[in-house]
């Protein structure tokens, strides 16, 4: 496993200068924007803009922190707002978008596959949740609160804005997460994002 925090990733601006993103993780390694199976990221939105168009990609994104924001397809397919942290948004990347800022800037947690060949399943949880390992890439990033896996070797704590990647081919195993005795039941929220390959090509 590996693990990672938020602010140790250098943030990559983007080209309008709207906001900048912390790429977590890619598969295959070092793959770029057209080549990628999947990719997980991080993206602060500092002004309104727009979402390129990534055609034969599955996206869904979810908000981490602030106000939210409002994301219109170019298209005119939906438009959705994006406020309530911890709730996924799945859409097609085939059509670009438009994000407008409700109150400021927000943080969002990104996830992208490649349709037919890997899906993803993003789940957020508030109380105790446990993880299996082996087959799958399984990506857990604590949001608020700490959270504690139970009789892991070596110990695994994560505090807000940190994570920890379990890559796929490891032993099998499951693994127990519990927010910290402390955190409340309504403040404690980790995400877990499972990516499953659909081929070996």
């Amino acid at each position: 496993m590996r693990t990672f925090t938020l602010a140790g990733i250098d943030p990559t601006r983007w080209k309008n200068g709207g906001g900048n993103t912390r790429e977590i993780a890619v598969w295959p390694p070092g793959a770029g924007m057209d080549d990628f199976v999947w990719r997980l990221s991080v993206a602060d939105i500092e002004a309104d803009g727009p979402f390129s168009a990534f055609p034969g990609i599955d996206r869904q994104i979810v908000l981490l922190d602030g106000a939210g924001v409002m994301l219109r397809a170019d298209d005119g397919s939906f438009s959705h707002r994006l406020v309530q942290p911890g709730a996924p948004f799945a859409f097609s990347g085939d059509i670009g978008l438009q994000a407008a800022l409700l109150d400021g800037a927000t943080r969002d947690f990104n996830v992208m596959t490649r349709r037919g060949r890997c899906r993803a399943r993003v789940d957020a949880f508030r109380q105790g949740f446990a993880v299996g390992t082996g087959a799958d890439t399984v990506c857990l990033l604590a949001v608020s609160g700490t959270w504690l896996a139970q009789d892991a070797q070596p110990a695994v704590a994560l505090d807000a804005g940190q994570g920890v990647l379990y890559p796929a081919g490891e032993p099998a195993g499951r693994q127990v997460f519990a927010p910290g005795a402390d955190d409340a039941a309504d403040e404690a929220l980790c995400l877990c994002v499972t990516l499953e390959m659909e081929s070996d090509q």
